[in-house]
């Protein structure tokens, strides 16, 4: 059987630097996908339906067209 020692050390100035910096880029990456992988995208399902240039291409006056049936 082995014995195991322990021994503490000293923190030097420069390990509070470095243990900011990994805070710092884990927060960064945090942050990435929380945006890159968020599953609300309102663009995909905002319907707004054909514009100006649509309507003046197929003869179009009026922005709805009505059908007998919806008279």
């Amino acid at each position: 059987m082995a014995l195991i020692e322990t021994t503490s050390f000293s923190v030097p100035a420069e390990a509070g630097r470095s243990a900011s910096l990994i805070a710092e880029i884990k927060s960064f990456w945090k942050g990435f996908f929380a945006t890159a992988f968020n599953p609300y995208r309102p663009e995909l399902h905002y319907m707004r339906g054909p514009g100006p240039a649509w309507r003046a291409k197929h003869g179009m006056d009026t922005p709805i067209r009505l059908k007998p049936r919806d008279l």
